[in-house]
């Protein structure tokens, strides 16, 4: 994993110390903290979490990351920002030169067609829907979607394979109390395979996300009993669960993609996508070794009722989509830069997930953020220098 500037970390449950010390002592491997954009301090007016949580409720205090939180307050302080809402984008149209001239759009309330015009178009509205945009930006100039000269746009699509984990009951910690509150991240076991030794079945690898929680109260159903005596019991009874499962990296094929539906259309009148994916050997290969290595960690942390799951998960479960609007140095393989700007047309950017010409096996979103954070300075300068 690389390293950086960051906030205190999140502490460990003793369950995850177990497993940490098993893991590294037995084999050699490292668990840490998850990292995610939740503040551990405070940061720019924003408090540091205090652990309520439904995360999946919105974040009152703005601890966690989301746009209305952090990034949006930021723009708006600028002085600059103009923001449209109830507008869903439907095309970019480009001028007698092929360049971009404005987008499209239909107001969701009331069913009006609008256009907005910029001196640079960035499209930064997930891997899927910035494709479905430049697909549905056909022109004859470019017969296919916009920036496709190379003919890849909307292939090689991916996301990380899920499928192969395991789960169990740590022993010496029943009844042990947690007393911290409720964690919103996990573990991570960063990769290990085909880093210094090539594995005999798949290439590139995997990482594990997990956590050990004191479970629920599920256990006391089948504890007789009534009264103090009885509650007492269920406590000192708790069971404390252990789980791991793996991500792996998906390898990039021209034959996953997605394309516009010739048929059907979403309620605002746009083509909505077809897609085709799949996984191959590689991946299966890889999710056997992944169940493996889980049932062989949480062994070695003592754990027991082991149950292993080794079945490949369907491809869009991990909800880390990549890939379609690929980066390269190649114009004819790839639609975009380094920068995520468009081979084709020189102030077209596309700021998301598109650009991923592999899915390594991390988590995507906080290095989504780090490549935009790089393009939008890649193309101010461009700006200021009159190139665009």
């Amino acid at each position: 994993m690389p390293d950086g500037q960051f906030l205190p970390p999140m502490a460990l449950t003793c369950g995850e110390e177990i497993l940490k010390k098993a893991i590294r002592d037995s084999f050699g491997r490292t668990l840490t903290i998850g990292r995610c954009a939740i503040l551990t301090d405070d940061l720019n007016g924003r408090p540091k979490c205090h652990y309520c949580g439904p995360c999946s409720r919105g974040c009152r205090t703005g601890s966690y990351y989301s746009s209305v939180s952090s990034s949006l307050p930021a723009a708006e302080a600028t002085g600059h920002l103009t923001l449209i809402p109830n507008a869903v984008a439907s095309h970019v149209e480009v001028d007698d030169a092929g360049k971009c001239r404005s987008v499209y759009y239909i107001d969701r309330v009331t069913r009006t067609h609008r256009e907005v015009y910029g001196k640079a178009i960035v499209l930064c509205a997930s891997t899927l829907e910035s494709t479905r945009i430049m697909l549905n930006s056909t022109s004859p100039r470019y017969p296919t979607g916009i920036a496709n000269s190379s003919g890849v746009l909307g292939h090689y699509l991916m996301d990380h394979v899920m499928g192969g984990g395991a789960s169990g009951i740590l022993p010496v910690l029943k009844g042990v109390p947690d007393t911290r509150g409720n964690r919103p991240n996990g573990v991570y076991i960063p990769r290990f395979r085909n880093l210094e030794e090539r594995h005999p079945d798949f290439l590139r690898g995997y990482g594990y996300q997990g956590s050990a929680n004191l479970v629920k109260w599920g256990h006391a159903i089948n504890i007789p009993g009534f009264g103090a005596e009885f509650k007492q019991q269920i406590r000192d009874t708790r069971p404390w669960s252990i789980s791991i499962g793996g991500f792996g990296e998906h390898l990039p094929r021209y034959e996953n993609f997605c394309e516009l539906d010739k048929i059907h259309v979403d309620a605002w009148g746009i083509p909505v996508l077809h897609i085709s994916a799949a996984y191959g050997d590689n991946e299966q290969a890889m999710i056997n070794d992944m169940a493996d290595a889980a049932e062989e960690m949480l062994r070695a942390a003592g754990a027991e009722d082991i149950e292993v799951e080794r079945e490949v998960s369907a491809p869009g479960l991990a909800i880390h989509e990549v890939g379609t609007a690929r980066m390269g140095a190649d114009p004819t393989t790839s639609v975009l830069n380094s920068y995520e700007q468009a081979h084709d047309v020189s102030n077209l950017f596309v700021m998301d997930g598109s650009g991923y010409p592999s899915s390594s096996c991390q988590n995507p979103t906080i290095t989504f953020m780090a490549l935009a954070t790089r393009a939008c300075e890649y193309l101010v300068e461009e700006f200021r220098a009159s190139r665009i």
